[in-house]
């Protein structure tokens, strides 16, 4: 009995300790302004990338969002440099917390648009247009079409080798980040993170959302069959959805 009230002591403690460990998720509210002439910024993203919650400034530059001591907030503008902040103490203590942006210098360049030249005739205009090379194969069975990037025997080499030998495959690219592709339902579940992923085209987010980088995105987007024009093209919101899809095969593969 001597021996065990010790170490019931030390289990007390340790789970008081954790308990006490856990840092509570409350409301932050702060205002967005520019940090050249301190007006608000109004429709400014905030993304909260630890628990993945996203809102947008009002007209007055203001927001909430729930957040925790040392959660990071990241805010991107049109126009405004993207910026990463660490929540800390004093932003919940002070009602009157401003976080600045910076406006990007662009340097614009001259640019020659050069518009379809159509005729009027169907045949003719049709043949002016560009085609995309995206090609789609489909193997009876399957319920879905696979893209790959040309029209050549190794993109066919390439579907079948990833829907016959596919658990590898994701396995490399998914098994090193586990934490960061569970991330993916909660993006895909949050209205205001949607809305700003469906305007952005350049990964910005996704990279910061995901903790991977853009080279990261492709190799997986071109692992999982989707074509160069795809890519390329589509916005951030079609990117995660893809992303998403592809993970949630190695989910079902992995556990086989």
């Amino acid at each position: 009995m001597k021996k065990l009230l010790p170490l019931v002591l030390v289990l007390n403690y340790i789970v008081g300790f954790s308990q006490d460990d856990v840092i509570p998720s409350q409301e932050l509210s702060a205002t967005v302004i520019n940090a050249q002439t301190e007006f608000p910024l109004e429709s400014v993203h905030i993304i909260n990338l630890n628990q993945v919650k996203g809102t947008i400034t009002n007209e007055d530059g203001k927001f909430s969002i729930p957040a925790a001591v040392n959660d990071t907030l990241y805010l991107t503008y049109l126009g405004f440099k993207p910026q990463k902040v660490r929540v800390t103490n004093d932003m919940f203590k002070f009602e009157d917390t401003k976080i600045s942006l910076t406006e990007l210098a662009y340097a614009l360049e001259e640019v020659v648009v050069r518009p379809y030249q159509l005729t009027g005739y169907l045949e003719i205009d049709v043949k002016n247009l560009p085609i995309n090379d995206a090609y789609q194969y489909s193997i009876s069975g399957l319920n879905k079409s696979y893209e790959a990037g040309n029209k050549n025997p190794s993109a066919v080499t390439k579907v079948l080798g990833a829907i016959l030998n596919p658990a590898d495959l994701l396995r490399n690219l998914f098994g090193k980040k586990p934490r960061q592709m569970r991330k993916l339902q909660q993006m895909k579940q949050d209205d205001e993170i949607r809305n700003l992923l469906a305007s952005k085209f350049d990964r910005e987010t996704l990279t910061e959302l995901l903790q991977i980088e853009k080279m990261d995105i492709d190799d997986i987007l071109n692992n999982c069959n989707y074509s160069k024009s795809f890519i390329t093209t589509a916005n951030d919101l079609q990117i995660l959805d893809a992303i998403s899809a592809c993970y949630e095969e190695y989910k079902v593969l992995n556990r086989r």
